[in-house]
């Protein structure tokens, strides 16, 4: 059914709503005094790192809100691209940093660091490798899509979690105030997600088959 004039306004002033919490932090960390003077490779590492923060919060919008926010095979499909493009971001953001001090990543990745946010990066680090590899290799382990639904929601969750702990720890270009906003609006939007596809979701559908 074609969207209503004014569903089509509700969407359209929700999308600027999402557009500004996740790209005010991406502009904040880019003009700000901490980068004057830094090497290329760590600011591109360091606003990598931003970028998949802010996409972290709106991966989960893309299907658990769907069709509020677009209609739902749209926004499924936008979903996989953004879990695409936050598996790139992360990369960029850990080779770019090696590139600039590979023995610091190399402590990281081997948890020995002396750096508390570390820790967290590395976790949420392998529940995305873990989510990856998951979702390409979905149909040969012959997943069923209510598993599938469960152990993506469980890793998102943990992603989520640990890389907010990552920024919050990490004083470094991220203005304080837009990145706590982001990383509350993530932690809200991935555990809503999470609740609306495993449990109000399945709920809802169950009691309209039980009215039919």
């Amino acid at each position: 059914m074609p969207a209503s004039r004014a569903d089509k306004s509700r969407r359209r002033i929700a999308w600027l709503a999402i557009a500004a919490v996740a790209t005010i932090p991406v502009v904040a960390a880019a003009v700000s005094p901490l980068q004057r003077g830094r090497e290329f490779l760590w600011v591109i590492g360091g606003m990598a790192g931003v970028v998949a923060l802010s996409l972290l919060f709106v991966q989960p919008l893309l299907t658990a809100t769907a069709p509020v926010l677009m209609p739902a095979a749209r926004g499924l499909r936008w979903h996989r691209w953004g879990g695409i493009a936050i598996v790139a971001a992360v990369a960029l953001h850990i080779g770019a940093l090696y590139a600039y001090s590979p023995e610091d990543v190399m402590d990281a990745l081997l948890l020995v660091a002396p750096t508390p946010f570390s820790l967290y990066g590395v976790i949420s680090l392998w529940c995305l490798v873990l989510t990856a590899l998951l979702a390409a290799t979905r149909r040969r382990l012959r997943l069923s899509h209510r598993n599938w639904r469960i152990a993506h929601s469980v890793l998102a969750v943990a992603i989520v979690s640990a890389g907010v702990v990552h920024a919050i720890l990490i004083e470094g270009a991220m203005e304080e105030i837009s990145k706590l906003m982001v990383c509350i609006a993530a932690l809200a939007a991935t555990t809503v997600g999470a609740l609306e596809i495993n449990v109000l979701g399945p709920l809802r559908r169950r009691r309209n088959l039980q009215r039919a």
